[in-house]
């Protein structure tokens, strides 16, 4: 089957328009940003997303849902003309809102009420925003900023590759850091270090420059290119030089 066109070349950008927003200072230590997409499509289109360890908030098409971290791509339909208002919370720290293990909606998506008090909001702006997660605002929760601090690790630290090194670096047991993941994060350390350091490869795809595969996958821990090959394709759905042509 052919690609759809409005996927190569960043052609996605003629039908899509993307905002990204900062919350409030007293939201930052729980909220990474705000987020909205709008698309207009005569035809539909499917729109694949590549995910990142975050627990989303989103509003549009009349539903209010909450989406657990999700272990692989998924695609989405759009159609028509839509919108979507959404919050990333911070990796590691939606525990305190949910009050359970973040896994219990790993690959889920839940209505928002189930999580939240009915009073969700309909005007989607900032502001409105910022004052109803300022009064669901949680507790202080000590291990949810040790999740948190142990994501930006990961994210920051291009060499970090093995989850042994993660764990002697914040001092945990293999054990500890598995559990810390599985309640705060929702998915597991190892799962979280592949994504940050894929997450390297698209950058360089988007900088449009040749790529030597078999040296990048090295310089991200890989042991060959065709492991590194098999876990993007987990991850994004398709080989990376097939998947360099979105760019």
């Amino acid at each position: 089957m052919g690609r759809d066109i409005r996927e190569l070349a960043s052609a996605w950008s003629k039908y899509q328009r993307h905002a990204f927003h900062d919350p409030s200072p007293a939201l930052t230590p729980w909220v990474e940003r705000y987020w909205e997409a709008r698309w207009d499509y005569a035809e539909p289109y499917r729109q694949k997303i590549v995910p990142y360890p975050n627990v989303h908030l989103s509003f549009g098409g009349g539903r209010a849902d909450v989406s657990g971290v999700c272990s692989g791509y998924q695609i989405k339909v759009l159609e028509g003309r839509g919108h979507v208002f959404g919050v990333a919370f911070r990796p590691g720290c939606f525990r305190p809102f949910l009050g359970a293990s973040v896994s219990m909606i790993t690959d889920r998506v839940v209505p928002a009420t189930e999580v939240f008090s009915t009073d969700l909001p309909t005007v989607l702006d900032v502001p409105t925003m910022d004052a109803f997660l300022l009064k669901h605002l949680p507790d202080d929760d000590a291990r949810a900023r040790q999740a948190v601090a142990a994501v930006e690790l990961i994210a920051k630290d291009k060499g970090m590759t093995r989850v042994e090194r993660l764990a002697a670096e914040l001092g945990l047991s293999m054990r500890a850091l598995q559990r810390l993941f599985a309640e705060y994060v929702g998915i597991g350390p190892k799962w979280v270090i592949r994504r940050y350091r894929l997450h390297e490869v698209t950058a360089r795809m988007a900088a449009a420059r040749p790529i030597d595969w078999a040296a990048l996958a090295a310089d991200l821990g890989y042991a060959d290119q065709g492991h590194f090959i098999r876990d993007f394709k987990n991850m994004f759905g398709e080989p990376p030089t097939w998947y360099a042509h979105r760019y």
